[in-house]
């Protein structure tokens, strides 16, 4: 046998801690490349390389999604019109009628409204859209003229730039571009409109359906969480377009109805543009009002104009002290200054009809968000004080008991059928056991 003169090395010592002749100390060894990552430096690097990535693949998806807008646009359309009208196949359903029967009616009905509405709002906009635009224009020269007689500093080289950016914006690409971005092609405008329709149908007729295979692939709590998020998902979408539209059309009633009663020209197509801008929540009501002064003050005068402004500020009063809670109640649970992140950020990414979806998307993901984490407090705390999100803004406030309960076999479902399935091999074994001859 070999004799060792010297102490063997330590088992727990890596080759590059033994070196020819004896052993190096490791603690006198330098700092390792693992430990680099492990003090503060480190881990901040490591975070920011984290959200880095995140960050990308973001990008990346918003950027295919840009790509395929038109397939993009089309789906959600379909998806938010499906939400707002499955209740109505739902209802026909439990009155006998079959699937396909119930299905077809409320695709033909959906269809029927939509271009009914479509063509009243370019038959009354188109004809009188030079008047209108004219009107406008020498409205806000007279109020341009009215500041400049008063006592107030006013520059009317700031109001005109003003007024040019406002224009520019909202005949630029930046706001109609994108918004129109596979659609100003007729070729990609009957495409997109027949996905739409297609899309749309069948979301009508097998929307349970392709639900139920989705949430086949999971299993307890992830499944109990998406089967809520899709619930919260139908609800707000549905919730938003039918509670928008009805409130559309009583603004649009109200206000049309006013500048018809005070002689104002062009009421219908005013009436037409209040109702298309409420589905712009905020802003939409706004512009809406201010162009129908402007015109009201060249038509009619300064006083007309002013009745015009008291009328839209009660409408707009109305409907969100009266309309939007017994319509729409706590449907979105956003707040002022997200949806008009939320306005702003769509309107950028999509033009047009990323204004009209943000809203509702935001309410979703919101929600979803709320359906996912456990991390947010609810309810009072000692030192934080009252909870910012109201009671009936909580996710939880906003299932149903049967969804509840649904929710609840969803979660402890596998525990349910492995303690069924002990059960019964218990019992298969105690019958094996009093079998004659065993």
């Amino acid at each position: 046998m070999t004799d060792h003169t010297g102490p063997l090395p330590d088992p727990h010592l890596s080759d590059d801690d033994i070196i020819i002749g004896g052993r190096r100390d490791a603690g006198a060894e330098t700092t390792k490349p693992a430990a680099l990552w492990s003090d503060t430096v480190g881990r901040a690097a490591t975070r920011s390389a984290q959200i880095l990535l995140v960050a990308a693949v973001f990008a990346g998806t918003v950027w295919l999604l840009v790509e395929v807008s038109v397939v993009v646009i089309a789906t959600l359309v379909a998806l938010i019109l499906a939400a707002a009208v499955y209740p109505v196949v739902r209802w026909l359903k439990g009155k006998g009628w079959t699937s396909l029967l119930a299905t077809g009616a409320a695709f033909i009905g959906i269809l029927a409204l939509l271009g009914g509405i479509i063509t009243g709002i370019v038959f009354a906009v188109r004809n009188e859209w030079d008047s209108l635009s004219a009107s406008a224009v020498e409205g806000w020269q007279e109020l341009e003229s009215f500041f400049l007689a008063g006592p107030l500093p006013f520059d009317p080289d700031v109001a005109n730039d003003l007024l040019q950016r406002v224009t520019q914006l909202a005949t630029s690409g930046t706001f109609v571009g994108r918004a129109v971005t596979g659609i100003t092609a007729a070729t990609e405008f009957v495409a997109g409109a027949f996905l739409m329709v297609v899309i749309l149908f069948f979301f009508l007729k097998d929307g349970p359906k392709m639900w139920n295979f989705t949430l086949r692939w999971f299993h307890g709590e992830n499944r109990a969480r998406l089967a809520e998020s899709g619930d919260r998902t139908i609800q707000i979408l549905g919730g938003y377009v039918r509670g928008t539209a009805i409130i559309a059309a009583v603004d649009a009633v109200f206000i049309g109805l006013a500048l018809a009663l005070l002689g104002v020209p062009l009421a219908l197509p005013l009436a037409v543009i209040v109702f298309v801008g409420a589905f712009l929540p905020i802003i939409g009501a706004t512009i809406a009002g201010i162009l129908a002064a402007l015109v009201a003050l060249v038509t009619n005068g300064l006083v007309v104009a002013l009745i015009v402004v008291a009328v839209v500020v009660v409408v707009n009063q109305m409907e969100g002290d009266l309309l939007q809670p017994v319509v729409m109640g706590r449907t979105l649970s956003l707040h002022a200054i997200v949806v008009l992140l939320a306005l702003s950020v769509g309107t950028i990414v999509g033009g047009i009809f990323g204004a009209i979806l943000a809203v509702p998307l935001t309410a979703v993901a919101w929600s979803v968000i709320q359906v996912w984490t456990d991390t947010y407090q609810v309810g009072q705390d000692p030192v934080l004080g009252e909870d910012p999100v109201a009671p009936q803004d909580w996710v939880a406030a906003k299932s149903t008991m049967a969804q509840r309960w649904k929710y609840q076999q969803m979660r402890y479902q596998e525990r349910l059928n492995r303690t069924l399935h002990i059960a019964r091999g218990g019992e298969a074994g105690k019958k094996n056991r009093n079998r004659p001859g065993e």
